[in-house]
């Protein structure tokens, strides 16, 4: 069965758009294949801890010498590595917050940098293991950061976006951009819609 992962990180909860237009893009892609089913991992709701000292010891210990406390922390990560690797197209929604990501997504990020599972070292340098589906990036901003804007050199997002996924080998990357939310100019619902009528490969025509 085709898998869908949705990863939303908004603190906003129903009033994020970030978390309602990457549901429509999800929704739309699962729409193309039939029998898809999406994953939704909301980081909001349900927050993967920020990694420590037992994290860091628990990636390296074998099963048999966990402590339970490292052994709990190991599987909340395999379970999200698990549902990265399975799917077949990704969706990140995430509201520019101080100049950068959610600190759940960051989060989320270092439980899914598994070497060996996500990624691996050789001789050639490093290699991702999480190829061949795409990724799609909704971020949400009162700034505008992309196509030169005024806020442009203090976008830490997408290029850190851009580098992660690329270091797991997910390197076909669209980015939805919804940008000078919450100011007044213009309604948001007409700055959403212009952003979904730009992602290219999906029928957005009959989203809910």
């Amino acid at each position: 069965m085709s898998s869908i992962l949705l990863v939303t990180a908004s603190p906003r909860g129903d009033l994020s758009l970030s978390s309602r237009a990457a549901r429509t893009v999800a929704d739309a892609l699962a729409r193309r294949k039939p029998g898809a089913r999406i994953v939704h991992r909301d980081l909001a709701a349900a927050p993967l801890p920020h990694i420590d000292q037992d994290f860091a010891v628990a990636v390296k210990t074998p099963a048999e010498k966990l402590t339970a406390a490292q052994a709990k922390l190991l599987a909340a990560s395999d379970a999200a590595t698990d549902e990265l690797l399975a799917a077949d197209a990704v969706v990140i929604a995430t509201g520019m917050i101080n100049f950068s990501i959610a600190s759940t997504l960051k989060s989320w990020f270092d439980h899914v940098a598994r070497a060996h599972r996500t990624f691996r070292y050789t001789a050639e340098g490093p290699q991702g293991l999480a190829g061949g589906k795409k990724a799609y990036v909704v971020i949400a901003s009162s700034g505008t950061y992309t196509d030169g804007g005024p806020a442009a050199a203090m976008d830490h997002a997408r290029p850190y976006l851009k580098s992660m996924l690329g270091f797991f080998g997910i390197t076909d990357i669209e980015f939805v951009d919804i940008e000078g939310v919450g100011l007044g100019f213009e309604p948001d619902a007409v700055i959403v819609e212009r952003a979904l009528g730009k992602v290219s490969a999906v029928d957005l025509a009959t989203a809910a």
